[in-house]
């Protein structure tokens, strides 16, 4: 009975283990596909690190020793190519595609609200998705931040009417920051790879409370918004959560 006992609790431990492997397999997986590449790098990588390790060794007189030491820290160096280039095929796979805007807000830390649905929209032509113009919101307390993409001159007009609405809604107090999808030209422009290092870096101003009152009236406001434009759905613009949080 004892034996018994003392083996259940490995169980969860072990299933844990299972998972992990799977998530890892999963990111690299899903960033494959978009860079054939990063087996190689996390080769290089891990490579790097035991013959730096053997060398120390070497140097040391106890090469046998540094290159025991040095196993887990190359597949701790080769998890961490896998974050960083899983980071930027995650981003890539969505970049030019309408609604990466609410895709890449769906990366910011906990204490922000946003909206994977855009607030406002508009497109050119009738059924033509790629001439439409969207503006996605997030909440946090830095105030409330607009991302605008699309044709620039239509984006920029949305955005702005969106802002004045929820300067009106929101109170004077609460700062309103428009950004636009770009190339980073502009001041305003940021592009899709970081938005959300961006919005994450703004300088706090509200409560949590505070914040949690804003979203809510925005939330309010939800009736308010246009319909989408016909074809498209942000909803199928995903992001790989697991490779934007590492794993």
């Amino acid at each position: 009975m004892a034996r018994k006992e003392s083996a259940k609790p490995k169980a969860p431990k072990k299933a844990g283990r299972f998972r992990q492997i799977a998530q890892i397999r999963e990111v690299f997986t899903a960033a494959h596909g978009v860079d054939p590449m990063i087996g190689w790098w996390m080769g290089l990588a891990a490579a790097g690190t035991l013959v730096l390790m053997v060398a120390i060794g070497l140097v040391l007189g106890n090469w046998v020793y540094f290159l025991i030491l040095g196993v887990p820290l190359a597949a701790l160096a080769a998890s961490m190519v896998l974050s960083i280039r899983a980071k930027r095929a995650a981003y890539k796979s969505i970049e030019g595609k309408p609604g990466a805007a609410g895709a890449a807000l769906s990366s910011l830390r906990k204490g922000w609200y946003f909206e994977q649905q855009p607030v406002a929209a508009e497109a050119g032509r009738a059924g033509d998705i790629t001439s439409a113009a969207m503006v996605f919101r997030a909440t946090g307390r830095p105030g409330v931040v607009l991302v605008a993409e699309g044709p620039t001159a239509r984006a920029i007009k949305l955005a702005e009417a969106e802002r004045k609405k929820i300067s009106r809604i929101a109170g004077a107090s609460v700062p309103v920051t428009v950004l636009r999808i770009g190339e980073g030209c502009g001041h305003d422009e940021v592009s899709i790879r970081k938005v959300a290092n961006k919005i994450q870096k703004m300088k706090p101003v509200l409560t949590k409370e505070e914040v949690s009152a804003v979203n809510k009236r925005l939330k309010a406001m939800g009736g308010m918004r246009p319909p989408l434009p016909a074809g498209v759905d942000p909803n199928r613009v995903r992001m790989d959560r697991k490779a934007m949080r590492g794993h």
